[in-house]
């Protein structure tokens, strides 16, 4: 049976782990408003560049442009955004079980090199660590916000590796923010850009709408296709942000209840030792001071 001196300690220690929980919930749910405001700003955007690029993809030749003529292939790329640190509940698991589902979906990547992984964030890289697979680049997710132009970047480094014919197929898997307690996690295939179903159309809208483009839709559409694949990488890392914060809160504010039930259970234990021990100590003294009676 633990000592009163043992459950004190306990009880102290498990008060300085619910401060620290707590504070990191105040911290994240400070980070997941910026990151909510972000995403919601930037939805409406990628979904008309998505629209607008897909619409004038599905009226122009496939072999206008590189990034269209593709027909897939065995080489495939994947972009998988994790968060860099733990204590997030399960979004990290569920992303890389997503991605691993990917990969077996594929065929088997370590007989069968063709999964080329590009990954984004340290519990990515710890996780493939030690497999045997195609890695283009890792780097951490960091601490700050995303920044367009790490998406600029990542954008050039995938579609220059689709172009050299190094790649035939890009996905990315992220993290889909609903609230601060649902994260969905999406498998969205970039490249290349497939033409087939135009995202947000309505079915009442005419057919035969002519626009006017200048120079031509042929140049509109070459400008267009670089910043929707931007567009798509960084929709994608505000997504993965907002839902590792969100992850982030509700976990820490889960371990604060189970923090205050275990002190809670704790110091009753407490107080049922301590007055056990009192009423021994009570017991003691009245049986010697009947003794000395005798």
């Amino acid at each position: 049976m633990p000592s009163l001196k043992d459950i004190k300690r306990r009880i102290k220690s498990t008060k300085n782990t619910q401060q620290i929980t707590k504070a990191m919930k105040m911290v994240s749910a400070a980070k997941l408003k910026r990151a909510q405001d972000e995403i919601t700003a930037a939805r409406p955007y990628a979904e008309k560049i998505q629209e607008l690029t897909l619409s004038l993809a599905a009226k122009t030749s496939p072999e206008s442009h590189p990034l269209l003529s593709g027909a897939g292939g065995t080489k495939i790329g994947l972009i998988l955004m994790t968060s860099d640190r733990g204590l997030c509940g399960g979004f990290n698991t569920v992303l890389l079980r997503t991605a691993d589902r990917f990969i077996e979906s594929r065929g088997d990547a370590q007989t069968t090199p063709a999964i080329s992984l590009y990954l984004i964030g340290r519990r990515a890289m710890e996780h493939f660590k030690r497999r045997q697979y195609i890695l283009l680049k890792s780097k951490n997710a960091g601490t700050g916000r995303p920044n367009y132009s790490a998406a600029t970047e990542t954008a050039k480094e995938l579609i220059g590796l689709y172009l050299n014919g190094e790649l035939d197929e890009v996905h990315l898997v992220y993290s889909e923010f609903k609230s601060a307690l649902t994260q969905r996690p999406v498998v969205h295939k970039v490249l290349p850009i497939s033409a087939e179903k135009t995202a947000g159309k309505n079915d009442t809208e005419p057919e035969d709408v002519e626009a006017i483009f200048e120079p031509s839709r042929d140049a509109v559409l070459k400008s267009l296709l670089p910043k929707y694949v931007e567009t798509q990488i960084f929709r994608a890392m505000l997504e993965s942000s907002a839902s590792e914060h969100g992850a982030r809160m509700t976990a820490m504010d889960s371990a604060s209840r189970n923090a205050k039930e275990m002190i809670g259970g704790l110091t009753l234990k407490y107080n049922r030792l301590r007055q056990a021990a009192i009423t021994k100590e009570l017991m003691e003294i009245v049986g010697g001071a009947e003794a000395l009676k005798g």
